[in-house]
């Protein structure tokens, strides 16, 4: 685990050295749950699944216009984050740079928010940001 987070580090570092404006995100793209929905109550461990519309799936690092890669903000709000650099990977910013759309996070028993943030290849929001509406779960 700790060298996957190190080689996540290493390529937002990477990312932050090469930098540029923020990515237009194309008229229309949305990205939204699947699952779980928002107000339920789930069972841990939860299964995260993410939807986008009007645009592609591509792998941190590889460049393909109108593509990017799904970011979940965990009990994090989309309006603390800096928008023009590169989204540091935490707990509460888990990356899928690979190109996942889905996941199973285990979190504490009570009420967590969820939210998607949809980035390009090098971890940058698009502009204007694409973020799910953020989600209310409760966890037994």
């Amino acid at each position: 685990m700790n060298r996957v987070l190190s080689a996540i580090g290493a390529s937002i570092l990477a990312a932050a050295a090469f930098a540029q404006d923020r990515q237009p995100a194309p008229a229309g793209a949305e990205v939204y749950f699947i699952a779980p929905r928002n107000g339920a109550t789930v069972t841990g461990p939860v299964t995260v699944k993410f939807g986008l519309k009007g645009m592609g799936v591509a792998p941190a690092g590889v460049k393909f216009d109108n593509t990017g890669h799904h970011h979940l903000l965990i009990d994090t709000d989309v309006s603390d984050l800096k928008l023009d650099a590169p989204l540091p990977a935490t707990d509460k910013i888990v990356h899928f740079g690979k190109g996942q759309t889905e996941t199973t996070v285990t979190l504490a028993p009570g009420k967590h928010t969820l939210e998607l943030l949809f980035a390009d290849y090098q971890h940058i929001p698009f502009d204007p940001t694409l973020h799910s509406q953020k989600i209310t779960i409760t966890v037994k």
